[in-house]
């Protein structure tokens, strides 16, 4: 295999093109049930119909695992918006019509995202009382089946020259609340300093979907301290500040 051609870097991976392939490989501590349960979530997700680049196989290089997928020739729409920001709106708009068509899938064999946020939870650091009120939410939530990507941005989506659209990185898929996976994307806007991005997509989303904000905002504390088990310094002092429960009451 040819590692000569990085197409991006990640503190625990780097990301190779040879051919029509691309090589996703990690760091030396990743786990063995970690990537194969990545791969498991691509092909789950493959079978929905939904657009995702071909898994073609799991491997080792050099003692360390590699997952090889099909390579998708194209652009990120993360750069398309950072190139062409007096169309922010139009990008956004198709941002979440690609979040809603992966949302009409569901896809019955990925783990329910209601029991990885309970463990989350028990883990992430906060104070019993508080982890029982997240708890208590959490089971109050509608248990709904929906296809969720869990970091869907636009830096995860692909755009091709034909002007088709492919999603990365399903790591963190999960079946569950729509409304979940959109707390999670308003979070990622918000912890990257893009409050108004955040807020952009808040509202296309919430009026695309037919959805009341304050329901997506009943899963920020949720997914907030989901977040807090990372242990990112910088982030700590936002998502303390998001898991209050009755914050959005």
């Amino acid at each position: 295999m040819n590692l000569t051609n990085i197409i991006a870097t990640r503190p625990t991976k780097t990301i190779y093109r040879d051919g029509n392939n691309t090589i996703k490989l990690m760091n030396e501590d990743y786990s063995a049930a970690d990537v194969l349960n990545e791969a498991l979530n691509l092909a789950i997700v493959q079978e929905t119909g939904f657009s995702v680049p071909a898994l073609k196989e799991v491997t080792k290089i050099d003692g360390k695992w590699a997952i090889i997928t099909e390579y998708i020739e194209g652009r990120t729409l993360w750069s398309m918006i950072e190139e062409d920001k007096e169309n922010v709106d139009k990008y956004f708009e198709r941002f979440v019509d690609l979040q809603l068509k992966m949302h009409s899938h569901t896809a019955c064999r990925l783990r329910h995202h209601t029991d990885k946020m309970h463990g989350k939870i028990s883990s992430c650091g906060l104070e019993a009382t508080q982890r029982y009120e997240l708890h208590n939410r959490l089971n109050a939530m509608p248990k709904h089946k929906k296809l969720c990507h869990g970091d869907f941005t636009p830096g995860n989506i692909i755009i091709t020259p034909n002007d088709e659209a492919y999603v990365i990185d399903w790591a963190h898929a999960t079946q569950g609340s729509a409304s979940a996976d959109a707390a999670r994307t308003y979070l990622r806007f918000t912890l990257s300093g893009l409050p108004e991005y955040a807020e952009l997509y808040m509202n296309i989303f919430c009026k695309k979907s037919d959805t009341a904000r304050q329901y997506v905002q009943k899963w920020l504390s949720i997914v907030a301290a989901s977040q807090l088990v990372k242990q990112v310094p910088k982030e700590k002092e936002l998502l303390l500040s998001w898991t209050n429960v009755f914050e959005y009451e």
